[in-house]
């Protein structure tokens, strides 16, 4: 029985604990404010605003036509652009296939849609096929991606090295434009 009220009385002793903390803590906020003590401010660099984990969506008679997800992105209304960090952009073809492309660093231009990609660059479709390079730049209403970079393809069957690309998405074709090197593998990647 003695142990039954030690107990309670541990038990009481920590609650009126807790309940004075909290009541100090909300005492403390409200003289903070009450003072004007100023707000946490956010350093944007010169951004008209700045989001964190963000997602857009557009969608075009029902259908998504692409998604694009940033760690970062600051807004420069005068220039209408889009400054993103860690870029994953997803494009989705009529047919049903999709396409991957992602980026340490990205620039968008709200009025076309067009989007620049800088850093480990990387495009992936859904047919298997990955693409690396350094930047890309993506031809919102001509659905086309461009390089001047050094770019590495691979599939299932292939290696490609080469300098520069030019890939049309809707009519799946890509060209790579100089120094290009071919490697085919036999019975898939290995």
């Amino acid at each position: 029985m003695r142990k039954f009220k030690i107990v309670i009385l541990v038990c009481i002793v920590l609650i009126a604990g807790v309940g004075s903390l909290s009541v100090w803590l909300n005492l403390h906020e409200k003289k903070a404010s009450e003072e004007g003590e100023a707000p946490l401010k956010i350093s944007t660099d010169g951004a008209d605003a700045r989001l964190e984990r963000i997602r857009f969506v557009e969608e075009r008679h029902g259908r998504k036509t692409w998604e694009l997800e940033a760690k970062s992105i600051q807004r420069y209304e005068d220039q209408n652009i889009l400054i993103l960090e860690d870029v994953k952009v997803t494009l989705y073809t009529k047919e049903g296939r999709s396409f991957i492309i992602s980026g340490n660093k990205g620039k968008v231009y709200q009025d076309s849609k067009n989007t620049e990609l800088v850093g480990d660059v990387i495009l992936t479709s859904s047919d298997g096929y990955r693409l690396k390079t350094h930047s890309l730049s993506y031809h919102h209403s001509e659905r086309k991606v461009t390089t001047s970079d050094p770019v590495e393809i691979e599939g299932e069957q292939i290696r490609l090295v080469g300098k520069g690309i030019w890939v049309d998405m809707e009519a799946k074709i890509f060209k790579v434009l100089n120094s290009v090197k071919t490697q085919w593998r036999k019975g898939g990647k290995g």
